[in-house]
């Protein structure tokens, strides 16, 4: 249902027309906190007109900030609550000293915190120039040429002060930056405000920045608490959208398989023979692309130009299905369309489309290869680009009942802009850790006990074939829960399928199985470790301090060798991997540091290389570290998917492919493997070698691997992501033979359940190497033991990263 608070939806009107980047402030938390709009706020514009002049062109300026904040916030200025006014100088705790650039930061004001066990300060204001941009490079008095932006952010975190607020006359941006968090940042800009439309955007600055809300109210209502609430609101956002995006995968789970019903089975006959979970990881790869979709339309990376929007633009599609249901709400199920426009608009990702400002993105993430099933084509089908493509006929309603559990949540919509990456990996990693199974019989989802679980599929036929007094025990047995005990009495009392429906039904998981499943039906089974366990989200504020703490001796060695910052060079020859990085937040938070150890590198020794126009210099820098030093491994195949996903989100530029990170994240367990020389001697102990691949032979084939993945680390943008697919394929092909020998030593221990056995198996795959048709055996019993319930995909470090193992101190 959408809100009907009226309070809610003034600051959703004025948040709307400011388009905040990231989180700065919330409208429930507003709200709760007390924080009401005055939308008849007339004095205040008024006041604000009183202080404008007009620049050269004719535009609303604010020449004078002190006059500005005196007249509109109703800033006193006095020594006792604000320094930089006179009797109250800048102190000097307030201050960064940049010895490097011959300058030092510093607000030109700062406002006190009244309270006497609060942090000092709750405000810092800079004042440049008019005309200078918010988020372009600027030099000051010094040589630092950091954007006003980046100067006072920097400031913010290295005072820990709460908010900033910067001017350039035409607009001014409120800033919060809190240490260890994502920054978030509202433009309210002058000329928007002077008309009598602004006028909510004049009354939501005075709500927020008024001298009585700074010092005056009481605690919990200050600035500093609103956006500590809004923060805390945000967390909360994320964890209900998390079981949301749940409910929208088995939503899409159910429209695929009605469109394969209408097929007759065609559709998934192929792909379940081969690999049932092809099916759930292709599903899978349709909501993490839905999630970047909608990244980069709020973040204004995809075209906004009429065409785009109105035929495909993924929010435009979403408002049209939700008038299509308010209007046919029957018959949105027997209405196709939808889906034939979302493989539209992924194969315009993939593809690129000049004519409508849109290059090429390429990536694994977006490939119609990857998943034929989804385009209705055989699997292993290589699409023609101008064969026509017979969309499967997945409902319209089905589409809708997705985009609806990602876009809106308690019927506001949800903003991506103020999502961390990190929240969104964690999102989607409420997804993963699932098995497709067929239905033996009718079954329902039982809900999971704990918050972030998963739920669990039974057989209601199996239940009710139980004796009445068993049917607890072999419900507690199945979902690994606790059984309510009114549940238990009715259930052990039914006797027909419905009656135990009617009886499991305050814990049965609406949104995964709304209905009873039919036998036969696809059903998603969560793995015995998902059950336990659930998911759980890992805060940037956990993954800041962490990957600070670990990174600071490696940048603290840099420095001392090169007697001030490390160059360029050196940051961008550091290697930090996460051995077990699920979705990644660990990864992302590694990119995000050693990108400002770079860029600070940069502006020290003048090497940053030439922007193009519009280029953000952070996510040029992210790139560079993303392609060159980061690198990760988890065992789920799934996680490495959310992971490149999340990387992609924070290094996402608006005229750029994906980054290519195959090379880099990888699929394997990193606690199971060999060394190069334990593979050289086919053996996993000391002791006589046994003959295996003939060593030169195996070493040429390193060395081939290390040269194409140092072209692949080392490629510029100029090198398109076609290419580098091409040259990691030759890499995966020279590098098979080796690795094929490897997990054969691997699989031949883990096979034996003796020395003896193992050393008798180890000696058999040794022989294999020799012989085609023992290798094809060995080969398929290989794959055997990748897919099986509990995977052993060994990972061998030294060949699979050779950059990193053959270098002068290898090791990351």
């Amino acid at each position: 249902m959408p809100t009907t608070d009226p309070h809610i939806l003034a600051h959703l009107e004025w948040l709307g027309f400011v388009r905040p980047t990231g989180l700065v402030v919330s409208a429930p938390a507003l709200v709760s906190a007390g924080a009401i709009l005055p939308r008849a706020d007339s004095e205040g514009q008024h006041l604000l007109r009183s202080c404008l002049s007009e620049d050269d062109d004719g535009c609303p300026i604010i020449a004078d900030l002190r006059q500005f904040v005196r007249t509109v916030l109703g800033w006193r200025l006095t020594p006792r609550f604000y320094a930089g006014v006179e009797g109250a100088p800048i102190p000097a705790e307030l201050t960064v000293p940049l010895p490097d650039y011959g300058e030092t930061l510093a607000p030109d004001l700062a406002v006190r915190d009244p309270a006497p066990d609060a942090a000092p300060w709750q405000v810092l204001v800079l004042s440049v120039p008019p005309g200078v941009a918010f988020d372009r490079p600027w030099r000051g008095a010094g040589r630092l040429d950091w954007s006003p932006h980046s100067r006072l952010e920097r400031l913010l975190r290295q005072t820990g002060t709460p908010a900033g607020l910067l001017c350039n006359g035409h607009a001014l941006r409120l800033i919060s930056a809190p240490r260890g968090e994502s920054s978030g940042w509202l433009d309210f800009r002058v000329a928007e405000m002077a008309l009598t439309a602004g006028r909510p955007i004049v009354a939501a600055l005075r709500l927020l920045l008024s001298e009585q809300r700074l010092l005056s109210l009481p605690r919990n209502q200050r600035l500093p608490a609103l956006l500590a609430a809004s923060r805390a609101y945000q967390n909360t956002v994320s964890e209900r959208l998390a079981e949301q995006v749940l409910a929208a995968l088995y939503a899409l789970l159910r429209g695929v398989q009605a469109a394969d019903a209408e097929a007759n089975g065609a559709l998934l006959r192929d792909v379940l023979r081969e690999d049932p979970n092809a099916v759930y990881h292709g599903l899978l790869t349709v909501m993490l692309r839905l999630i970047v979709v909608l990244y980069a339309e709020e973040r204004e990376l995809l075209p906004a130009d009429a065409v785009w929007t109105q035929h495909y633009g993924l929010a435009s599609l979403y408002e049209q299905l939700r008038a299509d249901a308010a209007q046919y709400p029957d018959t949105m199920h027997q209405r196709y369309g939808a889906w034939a426009r979302l493989l539209a608009l992924f194969r315009l990702i993939h593809d690129g489309a000049p004519e409508l400002g849109l290059p090429r993105r390429a990536g694994v993430l977006f490939d119609p290869d990857r998943f034929p099933f989804l385009e209705g084509r055989p699997a292993g089908s290589a699409r023609q680009r101008s064969q026509r493509i017979v969309a499967p006929r997945i409902p319209d309603g089905a589409v809708y009942e997705v985009l609806e559990k990602l876009l809106v949540l308690d019927g506001e919509r949800i903003s991506y802009r103020a999502l961390d990456v990190e929240q969104i990996g964690a999102v989607y990693e409420t997804m993963m850790g699932f098995r497709l199974e067929l239905a033996r019989g009718h079954g329902v989802a039982i809900r999971a006990e704990q918050r972030g679980g998963a739920p669990v599929t039974i057989d209601l036929d199996a239940l009710l074939a139980q004796p009445p007094a068993q049917r607890e025990a072999w419900l507690r047995q199945q979902t690994d829960r606790a059984i309510p005990a009114g549940v238990s009495r009715a259930v052990a009392a039914a006797r027909t399928l419905a009656d135990l429906h009617a009886a499991l039904r305050p814990i049965v998981d609406v949104g995964a199985t709304p209905d009873i499943v039919p036998p036969g039906a696809l059903v998603l089974q969560p793995s015995a470790e998902r059950r336990r366990s659930g998911t759980h989200y890992t805060p940037r504020a956990l993954t800041a301090p962490i990957v600070a703490t670990a990174l600071e001796p490696v940048l603290a060695g840099l420095r001392a060798a090169a007697g001030g910052p490390p160059r360029p060079a050196q940051i961008l020859a550091l290697k930090v991997c996460d051995p077990a990085m699920g979705s990644g937040a660990f990864v992302v938070e590694a990119c995000r540091q050693l990108a400002e150890a770079l860029i600070e590198a940069w502006r020290v020794y003048g090497e940053r290389p030439p922007l193009a126009a519009g280029e953000d210099e952070v996510i040029v820098a992210r790139r560079l570290v993303a392609q060159r030093c980061l690198y990760g491994v988890d065992k789920n195949p799934m996680a490495v998917d959310v992971a490149k996903v999340a990387l992609w989100l924070a290094t996402l530029a608006k005229d750029q492919p994906l980054t290519f990170l195959d090379h880099a994240l990888r699929h394997g367990d990193s606690l199971v493997g060999l060394t190069q020389t334990q593979i050289e001697r086919f053996q996993w102990q000391e002791g006589e070698a046994q003959a295996g691949l003939e060593t030169a032979e195996l070493r040429r084939r390193l060395a081939r691997v290390a040269a194409l993945r140092e072209q692949i680390r080392h490629a510029g943008p100029e090198v398109a992501e076609p290419a580098l697919r091409a040259l990691w394929r030759e890499a995966e092909a020279e590098l098979e033979a080796v690795r094929m020998a490897g997990d054969l030593v691997v699989l031949a221990f883990f096979g034996g359940r003796t020395p003896k056995e193992r050393e008798q198996r180890r000696r058999q795959a040794a022989a294999a190497l020799f012989d085609e048709e023992k290798l094809q055996a060995e080969r398929l019993a290989r794959e055997a033991a990748r897919h099986a319930e509990l995977p052993l995909v060994p990972f061998h470090w030294e060949i699979e990263f050779p950059e990193v193992f053959q270098r002068e101190r290898p090791g990351f």
